[in-house]
This record gives structure tokens, sequence and C-alpha cells, in this order.
């Protein structure tokens, strides 16, 4: 039976974790509080960054961190760096974050363009990135994550959703399941120390996005705010910060990827299809 660790049950580990167990596999991973633990299929050991586990890295064949660093570094590496580096024969995985890349001004950038990255979180993941790469890991930069519970659907219903108009401005996504079966590809395909870009066909501009979502609701889009005169947050602004298009050719041609939702307009589509039965 394959057994898979994974650092960091979130949406996207979780997604991949319930794809694993279909098809068998032992899969273990990380919650932060021990009241959050759950009596189901997985098997969950209490994480908490700012406390040294009273545990040890079990003996699996494949392990995934999906947990960002924090403003001292990688919570995973400050405790298990020495473990993992014993790990020779595992299959190692690292979610990152195409943010690395910083802003290019709206051009394309692949895996072998330079990172720029433009603020202090995002140059705390590309040193992450470096040290999970000497440790031999696959790594894999995501684009915005979207999915079942986690779309322009539930921003709507929730009346949290805002159209921002700033023409021009694209953004890459990625549909969760997708993720789940590059990864998966992945594992199948080990390279250690190599670099994936998880990005849909189609950059969008986020007004886009959610205009089609309201479409596919039946229901009038409100008019858009211009993104200059918007009364934003700081951090919302800082996702407007950096402007690039990602490719993905490298996940296709590597790893034979074929993807779920090569759009925006697919994915969401199968999430209304989902909502409505």
């Amino acid at each position: 039976m394959a057994h898979i660790f994974i650092f960091g049950m979130g949406y996207s580990a979780r997604f991949l974790a319930q794809r694993l167990l279909i098809d068998q596999w032992q899969v273990d991973g990380t919650k932060r509080k021990i009241e959050d633990l759950e009596s189901e299929a997985i098997r969950f050991f209490p994480f908490d960054s700012h406390q040294k586990p009273q545990w040890e890295l079990p003996e699996a064949s494949f392990i995934l961190s999906s947990i960002p660093p924090d403003s001292s570094g990688d919570p995973v590496l400050r405790y298990f760096s020495e473990q993992l580096s014993n790990r020779s024969n595992c299959w190692l995985g690292y979610l990152s974050t195409t943010g690395v890349y910083g802003n290019h001004e709206g051009a394309w950038v692949h895996e072998e363009t330079p990172c720029r990255p433009s603020g202090a979180r995002q140059k705390k993941r590309l040193e992450a990135e470096g040290q999970w790469r000497d440790l031999g890991a696959h790594i894999f930069r995501l684009a915005g994550i979207y999915g079942p519970g986690r779309s322009a659907f539930d921003q709507i219903a929730l009346g949290k959703a805002k159209l921002i108009s700033k023409p021009g401005h694209q953004f890459g996504r990625i549909h969760v399941a997708d993720i789940a079966g590059i990864l998966h590809a992945a594992m199948q395909k080990p390279n250690p120390g190599e670099i994936y870009n998880l990005a849909d066909d189609e950059p969008a501009e986020p007004l886009d996005v959610t205009r089609y979502a309201f479409s596919l609701l039946g229901e009038s889009a409100p008019d858009p705010l211009d993104y200059w005169k918007a009364e934003l947050t700081p951090m919302a602004r800082t996702f407007w910060q950096d402007h690039k298009k990602v490719r993905n050719e490298k996940i296709k041609t590597d790893l034979g990827y074929k993807f779920l939702y090569p759009t925006y307009r697919d994915g969401l589509k199968a999430i209304w299809a989902e909502r409505s039965q």
C-alpha cells in the first residue's frame, strides 16, 4: 500500500488525500489543534509551528508539505529537516506559489523565469523553495486556487463578491481537482528538485470570472468598481501588486497531464452543476 504523509491538511491537500484514499493509499497528515483531529480514514498528527512536535515522522514513501513559511522561516524544516534529509528513497513535494515570480508587467513567465518576489512573504516562500530543493523536493508553484466551496459562487452567496475593474490585469488560477491530478502525476514520474507551474490555460481578469459566475446563476452582475477609486484594504491591494501570466506547458510535456478544467469557465460550470444537484 502506498503511504503519504502530508504536512498541512488544508483545502488542496485534503482534496488530494481524498483522491488517494479512493486508490487505497494510506494517508497521514497534520492539523494544528488536537481538538480538531478527526476520526476518519486519515491518521492525523498535531502540528503547531511554534512548538516542537513530540512525535517522529512516520516511514512514508511520499511526503508533501503545504505549510507556508512564517516570519522565522519554514516551520516544517525547522523541526524535521534532519529527518527529511535521511529519506533518500522518499518522494518529497512542496506546495509554493506563483507569487515568487513577482511583477513582470503582464508578461508570460515559466519555470526558468528569474524570480523577483515583491514582498517579504514571497521572499520567504522563495527561500523555503530553495531549502526544499536542497532536500530533493519537487516544487509546485500554484496559481489562484478555486473549487467546490471556494469559488466565485461562494463569494456571491456571502455578499462579498466585488467586481474590480483594472483592464488588462489578468491572473492565473487552477481548479483544486487539477492540483490533485498534477501532484499524483508527478508522484508517478519522480524528478527530484524539479519545478512545476500549476495554472490553467487561460489567465483572466477577476471581473470576467465573477461576471461568468453571475451569468450561470441567471443573475445580473453589479456595476464594476474602478480599481483606482475602489476602497480596498492594504492586504487586498497587495493582491493586485504583481502582474504576470503563467505558462503551464511543462506539466503537459513532462508529466503528460491533461487538464480536467483548462479554463475558469470549465471549472465554474462543473461547480455549478454539482451545486445544482
